[in-house]
């Protein structure tokens, strides 16, 4: 279902930038479940480039169960913008297909917002039937997402036509504002990038939805592990509740 979109975020990235694998802990690359009806596999991928610190992407091979295609590009601490994140998820042979796309702020502060997040509006507006007004259950509509993001219960047919070319012009987008960003060169807007970025990774791993598919599929222990050492690896688990005596 989205391996096509896989294929071409990864064709992106080795044509625009000089990649450089990125370990991913042992026993996390890939995996494969034979829990239930449907085996599934889970495979991942990570670089990282001068522009940009990390940039993973997962898939999630589950035959008609289940297909999920993953990504979230993190810049380099000295670039300010906004990180770049996918999801993309079907379930079930009804083909229920849900996707999201957004430049994620770290900040909210106007100019911020004007150089990085206006320039979506023109894209966004192209493609106004993939903006629809759903619900989040799990996070702050607020908080790390943009007003721009694409957001779309969607058939299948509108996945390989009409979000298949929105994404393509959203990532195209983004190289652009990578391309026009200058670096920063103060240790304290440095140090500030770094902290914004830390907790985004830790906002995120206490919130994800993912980690009830990823239990499902794999285990708790092994979900726990993926969570917190290679999707959100600037982040701290959760403390472990004491029971009382």
């Amino acid at each position: 279902m989205y391996k096509p979109f896989m294929d071409f975020l990864e064709q992106e990235l080795f044509e625009r930038f000089d990649l450089q694998s990125q370990p991913i802990p042992p026993g996390l690359e890939r995996q494969v479940s034979t829990r239930g009806k449907h085996p599934a596999t889970i495979q991942s991928w990570c670089y990282q480039s001068p522009e940009l610190r990390k940039i993973r992407y997962t898939y999630i091979d589950g035959g008609e169960a289940s297909q999920v295609f993953n990504s979230v590009i993190y810049p380099s601490y000295e670039y300010d913008l906004p990180l770049l994140g996918i999801d993309f998820l079907s379930f079930g042979k009804s083909k229920k297909n849900l996707v999201v796309m957004d430049f994620q702020p770290l900040f909210r502060n106007p100019d911020y917002l004007k150089e990085y997040i206006e320039p979506m509006k023109e894209v966004r507006d192209r493609y106004s039937d993939l903006a629809q007004n759903l619900e989040m259950k799990f996070y702050d509509a607020n908080q790390y997402f943009s007003q721009y993001l694409l957001f779309a219960k969607t058939d299948t047919e509108t996945v390989k036509t009409e979000v298949f070319e929105a994404y393509k012009d959203y990532l195209n987008l983004y190289w652009e504002l990578l391309g026009k960003a200058k670096p920063a060169t103060d240790p304290t807007e440095i140090e500030r990038i770094r902290s914004a970025q830390r907790d985004y990774d830790q906002y995120s791993a206490d919130r994800d939805p993912a980690s009830g598919l990823f239990s499902s599929y794999f285990g708790h222990e092994w979900s726990e592990q993926f969570l917190y050492e290679f999707l959100f690896s600037e982040a701290k688990p959760k403390p472990l509740a004491v029971s009382a005596q």
